[in-house]
């Protein structure tokens, strides 16, 4: 017996029933889990959310500071004050498994075919993160290029979400310290589909092309490339965890102490290897120069212009 919230049971029971208006004639079709979707249908389908009805199991071995991003709801249960979910962008994805991370699959234009998450609890260290990650293992056969392969056109959007912030109020926290999401993503900066406001205006005029892009309620990071192993999202996972951590709890904490706070998850990154990891925090701090001020530093220069 699974103690604690159990994705699976979850997962089971809203698969019953799915159906998708035509967007045309407005008639529905019954729907599955696993199957190939238009683009965008997947939302109109349904996401989970799994970000309520965690146990005290599931966050009694959080650290005291992490149990700040846990809210205690009346029914004894637990909600996870961060939200997360990806797109995960592949030419091809050969098994479309109806898999609790999943919550559908679509076409997309600029690669072949994207799944596209449920929506996540975003938690530090301890059991909960621990369920969130075997969830990710499960989904391998999408994740790993070895099964799902992908190319340069491909990328990994994430949409990232905080109870009581607005799009626009989570869009400025995090404003501060996403220097080191482009020195990690820089070469994305290149790209059409996600190289418009990368100076990060707020409510800047629309485009959804944006580095960042600003919605009603979440932001979507769209510069984060491709994904191709189950590790690398989980350590996506786990910098994504830090920046929100870090820029709702610490708002006028410094960008040196954030470095120092992720520097080791960028060390997982690249297996250990110090002088990436120097140059990563070079280009942090150079794309922090940029976003604050419009400085263009040498070492940035061909990503911005």
């Amino acid at each position: 017996m699974i103690l604690g919230i159990n994705f699976n049971e979850i997962f089971a029971a809203n698969c019953e029933d799915l159906t998708v208006s035509d967007r045309y004639s407005g008639e529905r079709r019954v729907v599955t889990r696993h199957t190939l979707l238009r683009y965008h249908d997947v939302g109109r389908m349904g996401v989970i959310d799994y970000t309520k009805g965690a146990k005290k199991s599931d966050i009694k071995t959080m650290s005291k500071a992490d149990k700040v991003n846990v809210i205690a709801a009346e029914d004894g249960q637990f909600e996870s004050r961060f939200g997360i979910g990806f797109e995960i962008e592949k030419n091809r994805i050969p098994n479309k498994l109806a898999t609790p991370l999943i919550a559908g699959y679509e076409s997309d234009s600029s690669c072949g075919e994207e799944a596209v998450t449920n929506i996540i609890p975003l938690v530090g260290k301890g059991t909960l993160r621990n369920k969130v990650n075997n969830m990710i293992f499960e989904a391998k056969l999408i994740l790993e290029d070895s099964y799902s392969p992908s190319n340069y056109s491909c990328g990994g959007h994430v949409t990232l979400s905080c109870k009581g912030l607005s799009g626009e109020e989570l869009f400025n926290a995090v404003k501060p310290f996403m220097g080191v999401v482009y020195a990690l993503f820089r070469k994305r900066l290149l790209n059409t589909y996600c190289n418009k406001n990368t100076r990060l205006e707020s409510n800047y005029d629309y485009s959804r092309y944006c580095s960042v892009l600003q919605k009603s309620n979440v932001i979507e990071i769209r510069l984060v490339s491709k994904f191709e192993t189950t590790k690398q999202l989980m350590r996506r996972y786990e910098l994504m965890y830090e920046l929100l951590n870090f820029a709702v709890n610490n708002p006028n904490g410094k960008f040196s102490s954030f470095l120092k706070k992720v520097k080791p998850i960028i060390s997982r990154m690249y297996a250990g290897d110090q002088e990436k990891v120097k140059e990563i925090i070079s280009l942090s701090n150079s794309f922090k120069k940029y976003i604050d001020k419009g400085t263009i530093s040498d070492n940035i220069a061909e990503y911005v212009s």
